[in-house]
């Protein structure tokens, strides 16, 4: 049994005000590509197929055309609803393509025969038992409860999903039990684990209840696919228990690590490897920080004879946060280069940043003397005198005001 994991597709994505439909098409034919090579028997998609709760109707036909040419490639489809994702959405066409072998979990609110089954391989045979699970709604698991603190909130929430996993996976042993199969239990999951690397196109869950699910609360399952972290990683140094992360880039950010699918193998229910295989980039995006001079430098000598699709573009001005006229000037800087800039950034230099974190605090916590100290430190002097010299200065200025202050 060879199964891929995928997660955070976000169709019909809007990239500042830049549609994703040319890159996410690439992606999912080269993901066919891959399923067709490495004959893949199953594809877990862990959540946030779509971007929004009202994708375009390009989006829906994206995904509605690759469960078709999936299921001509006789590889099973399990989609999980994330917390982008409309469960509403995913379920209008649940029915219709559990008929092309895909398995629709939107949410935990179903019966648990819906949550736990047993997924096919290619000849049809069981292949793996699925604990699937989509993003929880806490709803979902959990009644409110009046007078409860934040902490009690979260207490109860972290214990009630964990007791959902562990149903599930209570369940899935019984059936493999009772149907004799020597497959493995998957389970999936969209949630941050905690320890885990974010980016900045990620958005909070549990915003103000749980920041984020220990990973001692999963179940001891042969492996567990889990989506809404777009950057691929280990969870708790647990190999089996793993972020695919996104296919494309969500942010600027996301460009510091490769894009992946998870590919899994099973000999029985013994796992046999687990490997990633990177995802091509089919829009070019670059990061380029410095000030004026050292961005155009770098612009011309890269993108001067630039073929193909305009790379887009993040600017990080640094040093010149202050110019009142800098997308002028970057326009002028970009002027006739095969580039698109999508997003402008002001970065305040370090100085004027902790002049800026001095000021908030002097109100409050610093005294004169400590708020003294901080700026000196940001200083270069010739010689330890010269520093003693300006301290003496100081404290002699402050005395003076000081007792000019008491005599008031």
């Amino acid at each position: 049994m060879k199964v891929l994991h995928t997660s955070d597709w976000h169709l019909g994505q809007s990239f500042f005000t830049k549609s994703r439909k040319d890159e996410h098409q690439a992606f999912l034919q080269w993901l066919l590509t891959q399923v067709a090579e490495e004959k893949i028997d199953a594809v877990i998609v862990a959540g946030d197929i779509f971007d929004t709760g009202t994708p375009p109707s390009y989006a829906r036909e994206m995904y509605n055309q690759f469960v078709v040419d999936l299921q001509r490639l006789d590889c099973v489809l399990v989609v999980l609803g994330g917390n982008h994702d409309s469960v509403s959405t995913l379920n209008e066409s649940r029915q219709l393509l559990a008929c092309l072998n895909t398995f629709v979990v939107a949410s935990t609110g179903v019966s648990i025969d819906e949550q736990v089954f047993v997924i096919p391989d290619r000849a049809g045979k069981p292949g793996a038992v699925l604990c699937a699970v989509p993003f929880i709604r806490p709803r979902d698991v959990l009644e409110s409860r009046a007078g409860e603190t934040g902490v009690e909130k979260r207490q109860a929430l972290e214990a009630a999903i964990k007791q959902h996993y562990h149903r599930l996976y209570s369940r899935a042993q019984t059936l493999k039990i009772n149907d004799n199969l020597d497959v493995p239990i998957i389970a999936t999951g969209h949630l941050t684990a905690m320890g885990v690397s974010q980016t900045e196109s990620v958005r909070d869950i549990y915003i103000g209840t749980l920041d984020g699910f220990g990973a001692d609360g999963f179940p001891p399952a042969d492996y567990i696919a889990l989506g809404h972290i777009h950057k691929p990683q280990i969870v708790a140094k647990s190999e089996h228990i793993r972020y695919s992360g996104a296919p494309i880039a969500m942010s600027f950010d996301e460009l510091k690590s490769a894009k992946q699918v998870v590919i899994v193998g099973f000999d029985g229910a013994k796992r046999t490897a687990i490997r990633s295989i990177n995802v091509p980039v089919f829009q070019a995006m670059a990061v380029i920080k410095g000030n004026l001079d050292h961005i155009e430098k770098a612009l011309h000598q890269t993108y001067g004879e630039h073929d193909g699709a305009p790379v887009w573009l993040c600017i990080e001005i640094e040093h010149q946060d202050y110019l009142s006229d800098l997308q002028q000037r970057i326009q002028t800087i970009t002027d006739g280069l095969n580039v698109e800039v999508l997003q402008l950034r002001r970065v305040k230099n370090p100085r004027r940043k902790m002049l800026n974190q001095i000021q908030a605090e002097t109100l409050s916590e610093l005294t004169p003397e400590e708020v003294f100290t901080k700026r000196l430190a940001m200083e270069t002097f010739d010689s330890e005198e010269e520093k003693a010299q300006i301290r003496q200065r100081f404290a002699q200025i402050l005395s003076d005001v000081q007792s000019e202050g008491a005599s008031q």
